[in-house]
């Protein structure tokens, strides 16, 4: 039972039945308040402080970020905030180590500005002055470690040497020293159910980074924890674009969607959204499954996955319901249809209405009477549409779309790239959490 849970997203390793189970289990809105409410409950029951621990990588970009707000959530506050340095992340949840370190660090130079956080670095910090970061982290005593992090932080990727040595000159551990705590660090993070840096957790749920700090921030509100004298939100995104816009010129906004993710469901009734409020063109191009492109998810990060999507779903108004996962046959199936489909101009909407079956409705998307419903509802003839059901052309427009987007560092779904018109200066941009910086680029680019 253990080996399938692990495995459970993989249909090699469990059925249909099971892993739609379990997916449903993950993203219960019921369950995730049952959850808050117990704890809750216990934390009074122990007279436990609120206790937040935040798990900091150096080398990793968004602990940049996040490092520098950190001063300000524990003053903001009733917490006890326990700083956990932690090293690298689990191999299993890295799948394309080399896009993963080149988009990561392009991501963070991008949205720095936006929460007015200086970072330029181009590059990532050399190994050795790694190793003085962590030296001078893990000899640093607790009272002292946010403020200290901070200083070794900025030195670390602004290459500041002369700063790290003096440091260094008061804060030292051995190579041993620095081992153990990573180790240590890594288990307390595992243990919680994560797996990456710059990321908080408080009674059993997880917030990664900037980007989901202000859940927590909502959180700790709720449970009377923020200090009376405190009325703004920590790290506020600072943003240019106006909610609509208008130009005569147009961009072109390339989605690459896939049937299997629950971040791509909650991200498409933004994308529509933001086709009537933006002047772009809307070009699909979804792509395989990760799992049906031979990689594997761990059960704690699909965990996470989900929980974090149903999460976001219910943020954005837009939320999971009942889960039938489309992996393996239903998926091909459908995705056979799609290149017609899109001939017809109604790509999108296929792609929309396959996701809200799979992730709302708990429907079975490769079945013939569902696809022949879907088809009609689109205007379309079912007697023309299905000529091309189970046949192959597909899976070389998908193969296509998916070398396309590992064009610009990216791997996971949802990816975005923007164009101009004449298809110059793509933009490359990955994940829901990101839709509104194509926002600020596409106003940059037409009327910023």
């Amino acid at each position: 039972m253990i080996k399938a849970f692990r495995n459970f997203m993989s249909r090699r390793t469990i059925s249909y039945k099971t892993r739609n189970y379990i997916m449903n289990s993950f993203s219960s809105y019921e369950k995730f308040q049952q959850i808050r409410e117990q704890t809750e409950s216990e934390r009074q029951a122990a007279n436990r402080p609120h206790e937040v621990l935040y798990f900091h990588k150096v080398d990793d970009p968004y602990s940049h970020l996040t490092i520098q707000c950190l001063e300000q959530l524990e003053s903001s506050y009733e917490i006890t905030l326990k700083f956990i340095l932690v090293g690298e992340e689990n191999l299993e949840t890295v799948h394309e180590p080399s896009l993963y370190n080149i988009y990561c660090l392009q991501d963070v130079n991008r949205i720095a500005p936006f929460y007015n956080i200086d970072f330029q670095a181009h590059e990532y910090p050399a190994k050795e002055l790694v190793e003085k970061a962590n030296s001078i982290l893990t000899a640093a005593k607790s009272d002292d470690l946010i403020e200290i992090a901070n200083k070794v932080n900025s030195a670390l990727w602004e290459g500041d040497i002369g700063t790290l040595d003096k440091l260094s000159s008061t804060y030292f551990a051995t190579m041993a020293e620095v081992k153990e705590n990573l180790i240590q660090g890594n288990k307390i993070r595992d243990a919680k159910g994560y797996y990456f840096g710059s990321a908080f957790y408080y009674e059993k749920e997880l917030y990664w980074g900037v980007d989901r700090l202000p859940y927590l921030e909502e959180r700790l509100a709720e449970l009377g924890a923020k200090k009376a004298h405190e009325i703004q939100n920590i790290c506020p995104l600072e943003l240019k674009a106006p909610i609509k816009f208008t130009s005569d010129k147009k961009v072109n906004l390339y989605y690459y969607p896939s049937l299997n993710s629950p971040y791509t469901f909650v991200s498409t009734k933004r994308v529509r959204q933001m086709r009537e409020d933006y002047p772009i063109n809307l070009i699909t191009k979804p792509v395989l499954p990760m799992l049906m492109r031979m990689m594997t998810i761990p059960g704690f990060k699909a965990k996470y996955i989900i929980s974090d999507a149903a999460r976001e779903g219910r943020r954005h108004n837009h939320e999971m319901k009942s889960i039938y996962s489309p992996i393996g046959k239903p998926a091909r199936k459908s995705y056979s249809l799609f290149p017609i489909i899109d001939e017809a101009g109604k790509g999108f909407e296929y792609i929309e209405a396959l996701l809200k079956a799979s992730f709302q409705d708990g429907i079975n998307i490769g079945d013939e009477s569902f696809l022949q419903n879907v088809v009609t509802d689109l205007g379309l003839d079912w007697q023309v549409i299905k000529k091309d059901l189970n046949t192959k052309r597909w899976k070389k427009i998908l193969n296509d779309n998916v070398e396309d987007m590992y064009a610009g560092n990216c791997w996971g779904v949802p990816s975005f790239k923007i164009t101009d018109q004449d298809e110059g200066n793509p933009f490359y941009v990955w994940g829901q959490d990101r839709m509104w910086l194509l926002k600020e680029e596409i106003f940059k680019r037409l009327g910023g």
